[in-house]
């Protein structure tokens, strides 16, 4: 149980990293080979800001669930 709560932490902890980089920061490079896309017009900058968006929520919400772990399971 351990383990999954340090894994929950970490996967959080990175993708809210690169989710805020991406979304707020617009550092679309980090998206793989975005640049090349969206110069050839399959992708758009509105698709790169759901993919951070996207990410942000999910590193947030497994960060939460990772440190309700983290204390609900304190007393067991």
């Amino acid at each position: 149980m351990t383990l999954l709560k340090i894994i929950l932490i970490a996967l959080g902890a990175t993708f809210s990293i690169f989710g805020y980089l991406i979304y707020f920061k617009k550092k679309y490079n980090l998206i793989n080979d975005f640049e090349a896309n969206h110069k050839a017009g399959r992708k758009t900058e509105s698709y790169a800001r759901k993919v951070g968006l996207i990410e942000l929520l999910l590193g947030i919400a497994m960060l939460l669930v990772g440190f309700y772990l983290i204390i609900a399971t304190r007393g067991t």
